[in-house]
């Protein structure tokens, strides 16, 4: 890639950006180096990469080559989220905002999809946390939720809302992230066709959509709750400007974030506020195009008005009793019921989850447990991934590599049936999903919409 390939006037526009080097960026960009990083999932890998590790980011990784992912079970499994090494600075930031364990905190991903940030923030909680991922546009609403079932946790509630709806639930999160769309300069060298998209007016029309965002979720952040925000751009106006505009506009402060000098994150200031923001440039760091900044917020934006909900489904008890044998530790989950799906969520989470229902637009809430058909139950693919499915309760087959590709392409698996009844298909010990044993086949129950359709590679 030369000169030449960049969008006019492109190079000229960064040329007093904070830690902008015009020839080190261009030699970035014509490497053919392919970076590739993981994200393990700590709720279901526990052991140790071997790789190197992303310096800012406790469970990150980058390989040293890029596999198959798709035929990789442990991706369909979720013991991992494949991410952009610099987006994992978001892990560091949580780490560093989130002094105080013990007290539980609602957390916002207000742009969420795919799920890469959702899942990072989700792997920093704990499961008296609540995480809200919400996704504006509706056909990446899916690919959200699925990333989120992978992951396994029951603390998270999946939404389908602008950002404007938000303002009716005053003060409700201590922690907003704001990933803003953005012009998109900082993937140019991971996906060269944005570079088509880029110009200066574009650039312009994103700061004003991103100051309209951020002005939408503003009510929505508690007093002293923390205000994260991203873009993968490297323009002033989407980044340094942005800051300006929050910190006179609104009542907040800017957070400095400690970072290693080894880490090679450029530390700005904008103009006037003299806000504290974090370019990632490649060539300095090992990653994409990153700016992300944090700030507290020093103001009430008051509460909300009849918060408590003291109506209670009124469920049959024979078949609570049911679901909970699904369930480890049934007790401390709320069941409830959306139309004749059997859904849990933590306990803790009750009072949080019918707030947002008389205000958000739901996708997903918890885990989805199933059907029941009589006194049995026929299970969801989100029980299968979750971390609360009790495996005493149902089969379990293992599957090896082969085996398992084939059950994720929904072929005829070569298998000796053991056992009879909804068995668990499981690789290296974590679940794939569901299949029904019967005396002479398995009906295979892996959810047709995510199944592998490509062929595996020839060994």
């Amino acid at each position: 890639m030369d000169n030449t390939a960049f969008p006019p006037h492109f190079l000229d526009s960064l040329a007093n950006e904070p830690g902008f080097d015009r020839q080190n960026f261009v030699d970035a960009h014509h490497t053919s180096e392919q970076i590739t990083s993981i994200r393990l999932n700590p709720f279901k890998i526990s052991a140790t990469k071997t790789d190197q590790q992303v310096p800012w980011c406790t469970n990150g990784f980058y390989l040293t080559a890029r596999p198959s992912f798709t035929f990789d079970p442990l991706f369909h499994a979720g013991a991992y989220y494949v991410q952009e090494a610099s987006s994992m600075f978001i892990d560091h930031v949580m780490k560093t905002i989130r002094t105080d364990m013990a007290e539980p905190v609602k957390v916002l991903d207000l742009c969420a999809a795919p799920g890469g940030k959702s899942t990072l923030l989700n792997s920093a909680l704990q499961s008296s946390d609540l995480l809200v991922a919400n996704e504006i546009i509706k056909t990446r609403v899916p690919i959200l939720t699925d990333n989120l079932n992978r992951w396994g946790t029951s603390n998270v509630i999946v939404t389908n809302n602008d950002p404007r709806d938000f303002k009716s639930i005053n003060s409700f999160f201590d922690i907003v992230l704001v990933d803003a769309p953005c012009s998109g300069s900082g993937m140019f060298r991971k996906d060269p066709a944005a570079m088509n998209e880029w110009s200066e007016g574009n650039v312009n029309l994103c700061h004003q959509r991103q100051e309209r965002i951020l002005a939408d979720v503003y009510p929505a952040l508690k007093e002293n709750g923390h205000l994260i925000y991203s873009t993968c751009s490297y323009s002033h106006q989407e980044n340094e400007d942005i800051l300006d505009w929050l910190c006179s506009e609104f009542d907040l402060e800017s957070v400095r974030i400690p970072i290693n000098n080894d880490w090679g994150i450029v530390e700005s200031q904008s103009d006037q506020q003299k806000a504290w923001g974090y370019r990632f440039y490649p060539g300095k760091v090992k990653g994409e195009g990153l700016f992300a900044a944090c700030l507290r917020k020093k103001v009430s934006s008051g509460g909300i008005s009849n918060y408590k909900n003291n109506g209670q489904q009124k469920l049959p008890a024979k078949e609570i009793d049911i679901i909970k044998t699904y369930i480890n530790n049934a007790d401390d989950f709320y069941l409830f019921k959306v139309n004749d799906d059997w859904l849990a969520i933590n306990r803790e989470h009750k009072e949080s989850l019918n707030m947002l229902h008389r205000h958000l637009y739901i996708k997903k809430s918890g885990v989805r447990i199933g059907k029941l058909a009589g006194k049995d139950l026929i299970p969801d693919h989100e029980l299968a991934q979750s971390l609360i499915v009790n495996k005493d309760a149902v089969l379990s087959t293992p599957l090896n590599h082969e085996q398992a590709i084939q059950y994720l392409r929904r072929d005829d698996i070569d298998i000796n049936i053991a056992g009879k009844g909804w068995s668990l298909m499981t690789f290296e010990g974590l679940a794939l999903g569901w299949a029904k044993l019967l005396p002479n086949r398995i009906n295979n129950y892996y959810p047709k919409e995510i199944r592998i359709v490509s062929k595996p590679p020839a060994n």
